[in-house]
């Protein structure tokens, strides 16, 4: 059970560079002025998904031999992370976008990787998704020329609005296996619904997406690969949702600081003439910011050991594999607590002032909630179990 691996851990900053992500101070001021009445409207966030393309972000994930910014994985969540402290909803599209990319990546013959992948550098494309093979009301009916026609719909379509190309997976009947595609969004037959309305995460353009006779060219289907390499599309996508939590708890962590400096009041009964002063108060926050580096430490672990198995290319094993998947659910599941216990914990240090609602302090608790629910915590808590009990790794699904 003495696993070298996790010592990824131990790689300096200095090993990585963060070309396009270095600056977002502009970024991040502009997005965190609007969160709170965007968070209330919903809808989308247009002209904020420009801010982001234009600072060059949809390029993140794209290898620098397609025009991209060839960004490290650690660097690309912490970018993840800090947009998600102000705008959880729109870190979670930026993430979806480099899961996308990744997908045309691992998936992609040479041909398709130089289209798409170089397609989003020139044509700064946002990605959605309509990837889940458990949902298979989309159908593909094979055609002639190698190509397919879907019938169906598709839900929980994060970044589908306002994307320009897709990647979509859809049960074929005959065979009984899944068919993945990229499509263009605008294509003739597609239909994205504004039906996205839940408690939190209300700005993730993850409305369902009706397909009517569909024609997907036999140059667009993705043969998915079935290595360790290509299966680490799946922990890149549980790492997104990862710095998501971790990225609210530090958020709501920054909010309850601001607002307890310039409006806190001790208690009556404390004996000091600050809120800052309040031994509870203190012991609070130092509570909360254990729990929030604590996820951050194990998230950027996690990360690291990512990035090295990325490196290995088709050579990865999948033994090297599985212990990036443990480092992953370690992650999620401190995470997971952390943006819902710090979130809520808000709400005990800033006191009953703090939930008027033009201030919009649940939004970290209600989007932490609504990502929260993703997959069961349980399952993963079983596989870190199972590794400390009796040294087995996870092995490779849909989730891990």
């Amino acid at each position: 059970m003495n696993d070298p691996r996790p010592t990824a851990a131990l790689h300096t900053r200095d090993a990585f560079t963060a070309p396009v992500a270095s600056d977002l101070a502009g970024l991040l001021d502009a997005l965190r002025a609007s969160a709170a009445q965007r968070d209330r409207d919903g809808g989308h966030a247009a002209q904020e998904k420009q801010w982001i393309a234009d600072a060059g972000l949809l390029t993140l994930a794209v290898p620098r031999e397609f025009g991209g910014a060839g960004a490290r994985w650690p660097d690309i969540y912490e970018t993840i992370r800090r947009i998600a402290r102000v705008d959880s909803a729109l870190a979670h599209l930026l993430g979806f976008t480099c899961l996308q990319v990744v997908s045309v990546n691992v998936w992609g013959n040479p041909m398709q990787r130089a289209r798409y992948l170089r397609g989003t550098v020139e044509q700064r494309w946002w990605w959605g998704n309509a990837v889940n093979p458990l949902d298979t009301r989309l159908v593909a009916s094979a055609t002639s020329d190698g190509g397919y026609l879907l019938d169906g719909q598709k839900g929980f379509c994060s970044g589908t609005r306002g994307s320009q190309m897709m990647t979509v997976s859809a049960h074929d009947p005959v065979t009984g296996k899944p068919v993945f595609a990229v499509v263009p969004t605008a294509r003739e037959g597609i239909t994205v619904h504004e039906d996205w309305d839940p408690i939190g995460q209300r700005q993730t353009d993850s409305g369902s997406v009706s397909f009517a006779r569909v024609v997907v060219e036999p140059h667009e289907v993705l043969q998915r690969a079935d290595t360790a390499y290509a299966s680490l599309r799946t922990l890149i996508s549980q790492q997104v949702l990862t710095n998501l939590f971790v990225g609210i708890a530090q958020g709501a962590l920054e909010e309850a600081r601001a607002y307890v400096t310039q409006h806190g009041r001790p208690w009556i009964s404390s004996g000091v003439d600050k809120a800052t002063d309040d031994p509870y108060l203190i012991q609070r926050f130092g509570e909360m910011r254990l729990q929030a580096v604590s996820a951050e430490a194990l998230a950027t672990r996690a990360a690291y050991a990512l990035d090295d198995a990325w490196q290995q290319g088709t050579s990865l094993t999948a033994e090297t594999r599985a212990h990036v998947a443990l480092a992953t659910s370690e992650a999620k599941i401190v995470a997971h607590r952390a943006a819902l216990d710090v979130s809520e914990k808000l709400f005990d240090a800033c006191g009953a002032r703090a939930t008027h609602g033009p201030l919009a302090l649940d939004r970290f608790w209600r989007n932490a909630r609504v990502h929260t629910l993703h997959d069961p915590l349980d399952y993963r808590i079983r596989d870190v179990g199972r590794y400390a009990l009796s040294g087995t790794l996870p092995e490779v699904s849909l989730y891990t």
